[in-house]
């Protein structure tokens, strides 16, 4: 498959495809006789996964030491290095959507209370000095009497 095919596949610019290749975020992709680049499937795979790794947050150092790794595969057992690349990876979008739940959770207690808490401002009976300390909440469950 040629490049503007896998570009329009997968939804990446051929700029992306020629960087990816040439910093080795993906492995060499073989040529045709003309020196086209002939991409396979499984150079889409490598693709697809750098892709969803970027989108994830990951670095692109990590991404060329995965894909280094994977070439080194033939000279030695690599498998325990790239899976802790992966791992490593994991860990931290499992830490990033812990804090976006956190924060939904927060923006969801905060528009069902609204209402509540502006009229408690208004009334008097919350001001600046008697506020709610979200800050010190365990959760944003909410409660009967702040809806």
């Amino acid at each position: 498959m040629n490049s503007k095919k896998v570009a329009e596949t997968l939804g990446v610019s051929i700029d992306t495809l020629r960087y990816y290749e040439r910093v080795g975020v993906i492995p060499p992709v073989k040529r045709d006789k003309n020196g086209y680049r002939d991409y396979r499937d499984r150079d889409l795979n490598w693709i697809f996964l750098a892709k969803s790794l970027k989108n994830a947050g990951m670095s692109v150092e990590s991404m060329i030491e995965f894909a280094s790794l994977a070439q080194m595969r033939d000279e030695q057992d690599v498998s325990a290095a790239q899976k802790e690349v992966l791992n490593e990876q994991l860990d931290q979008i499992d830490e990033k959507l812990a804090e976006l739940e956190k924060t939904r959770d927060l923006l969801k207690y905060k528009i069902t209370t609204y209402d509540n808490h502006l009229a408690k401002f208004r009334s008097g009976e919350m001001n600046d000095d008697n506020v709610e300390k979200l800050w010190i909440k365990d959760s944003f469950k909410v409660d009967k009497g702040d809806k």
